[in-house]
């Protein structure tokens, strides 16, 4: 298991991972000065973090979980026991196999090395770039009921690259360049809905406020239209690990401040 599990914490992971990954996105001026009013060109290169490891976006295919083994509810536990979910990080490599298995929610020594033992019986189709098998960061729960079912595990993509905006977002009606572009998302990460038993009876959506650097990096985030419940939170700390193409003032990247929609884990 110590082989296995990383003794990292979920923040620091995750943080660690978005900042090496963070060369998705090569800006060129072109010879273009400020004066000019023009956003300099765009060029897209969705790239791996320092480990040669991906996220699923525009150009990288997210694994499939092609077949797995059932993981029962652990007979040591006592019957009172709650039910709950395990969920790790992992990387699936080229060739289908969960590697850098990393424990994101714990739900107890047993059921997590239940939940751990089964996904490294799992078989997966590897993540593609083009018609090329590379590795891809997933997120994988397993759900244990009250019930004492046996279960199965589930992929979850959570955190993900976008595309670079078109040139609609960069251009005026006479598609003429604009002289200021807002900030513009590049990697977004749902926020941590973590009961999936819990019945909401609303959107899971928050809107949080965000100050992005001229370097694309939140500054200071602030939840605007919470949810309560803890979920504010949750939402605010997932725009803390998003990563944007900065704002442009005449062909200058500047500091501005944002609103973004933040969806929750869909469990």
């Amino acid at each position: 298991m110590k082989d296995v599990i990383k003794g990292f914490s979920r923040l620091e992971n995750r943080l660690r991972r978005i900042n090496s990954a963070f060369a998705i996105l090569t800006l060129t001026a072109s010879g273009l000065s400020a004066q000019d009013g023009v956003h300099p060109e765009l060029k897209y290169h969705q790239a791996p973090d320092q480990d040669g490891v991906y996220y699923v976006g525009p150009e990288v295919s997210a694994p499939r979980l092609v077949s797995t083994v059932y993981v029962p509810y652990p007979d040591e536990v006592p019957y009172k026991a709650l039910k709950g979910m395990t969920v790790m990080a992992m990387v699936i490599n080229t060739r289908g196999i969960p590697e850098h298995i990393q424990l994101l929610l714990h739900h107890g020594d047993l059921f997590d090395r239940a939940a751990v033992a089964a996904v490294q019986h799992s078989k997966f189709a590897p993540g593609m770039l083009g018609e090329k098998p590379v590795p891809v960061w997933i997120d994988v729960r397993v759900v244990f009921s009250a019930d004492r079912s046996q279960t199965t595990p589930q992929v979850l993509i959570t955190e993900r690259d976008l595309p670079i905006p078109n040139e609609s977002q960069l251009e005026d009606k006479h598609h003429r360049p604009l002289s200021y572009t807002p900030p513009l998302p590049i990697h977004t990460v749902d926020a941590d809905f973590v009961d999936p038993f819990v019945k909401v009876p609303y959107i899971q959506v928050a809107v949080v406020s965000v100050l992005v650097s001229d370097e694309g990096v939140p500054t200071d985030v602030r939840v605007v239209r919470g949810l309560g419940f803890g979920l504010d939170e949750k939402a605010a700390a997932a725009v803390w690990r998003y990563r944007f193409l900065p704002a442009m003032k005449k062909g200058k990247p500047v500091a501005a401040r944002r609103n973004v929609i933040v969806n929750f884990v869909k469990f």
